[in-house]
């Protein structure tokens, strides 16, 4: 995940605030107690909300403690834990790990070869724990990879690879409501890679790097990347909000016990917030 699903914090209560920092608060706590400090530069807020959104129909309670860490040294902050959390903070490290594999097969990356050799042990920790979302992470990157290599003009087939890892993920995460997740995680998926690619736009025209939505609505190099933004808009608009309306449907089926504010600004708020700024290219 990129950094993309987050909160819309001026409509959240301070309490509801509260509990999603704790919950970011004790995914980072948890890397860093199981995995050592370096993997800790992973962390994202998707996590957190991955972590919210797991724990939400589980009937175990969050576990607060108020505690200092590195940054806050002074102020104890709230820190959360549950197995939800524990979940998340694996995957940010998987997704980490098969990200900068990606990136050594791509272009022999040094600088993703050193950090590999760092983060080695621990991969082998998580690999032993999650056998077979390694194994669909590492086919679905792979996949994905392939496509951007022959530059793929299929914007369905080149979000589906990252689609399913995502379903994936979210389906191991709540083996109880497994069908319900898997679906929110490939649609999720999809906004996420078609966010991405539509926040790149202007960046991988100038540089040449692979989009979908370059080959997919035949940029021309007379037309600038502005015009070419506001060509494909309509088209944009339509995919990026009809995946976000079937995550809202599976999120409203779902037997919300806890944290629905917060799920619910993300959804309703963070995501469509984000969505209106990237079409826009506002995003910072």
């Amino acid at each position: 995940m990129l950094g993309y699903v987050q909160i819309f914090k001026p409509e959240l209560k301070v309490r509801e605030y509260e509990t999603y920092m704790g919950y970011y608060c004790g995914i980072c706590k948890y890397i860093g107690r199981n995995y050592g400090q370096l993997p800790r530069m992973s962390l994202s807020y998707d996590a957190a909300f991955l972590a919210l959104l797991l724990a939400s129909v589980e009937d175990e309670p969050d576990i607060p403690a108020a505690e200092h860490c590195i940054v806050h040294h002074i102020k104890k902050k709230t820190v959360i834990r549950n197995s939800a959390i524990e979940y998340s903070g694996d995957l940010m490290l998987l997704l980490a790990w098969h990200k900068l594999d990606d990136d050594v097969r791509d272009d022999g990356s040094i600088a993703a070869k050193s950090t590999m050799l760092l983060l080695k042990r621990q991969y082998k920790k998580l690999r032993r724990r999650h056998p077979e979302l390694c194994r669909v992470m590492s086919e679905g990157l792979a996949e994905l990879s392939r496509l951007e290599k022959e530059k793929c003009a299929s914007l369905d087939m080149a979000s589906d690879a990252f689609a399913k890892i995502m379903e994936a993920i979210l389906a191991e995460g709540s083996p109880d409501h497994h069908e319900a997740f898997a679906k929110a995680g490939y649609h999720l998926g999809k906004w996420i890679y078609l966010a991405d690619a539509t926040d790149d736009i202007e960046k991988d025209i100038e540089s040449g790097a692979y989009n979908p939505l370059i080959y997919r609505y035949e940029y021309d190099p007379s037309e600038s990347p502005a015009d070419f933004r506001r060509r494909i808009t309509p088209m944009l608009e339509f995919n990026l909000y009809q995946y976000l309306s079937v995550l809202e449907d599976v999120v409203n089926s779902l037997d919300i016990k806890k944290n629905q504010g917060i799920i619910e600004n993300v959804i309703y708020f963070g995501l469509n917030r984000k969505t209106e700024e990237i079409i826009k290219g506002e995003n910072e």
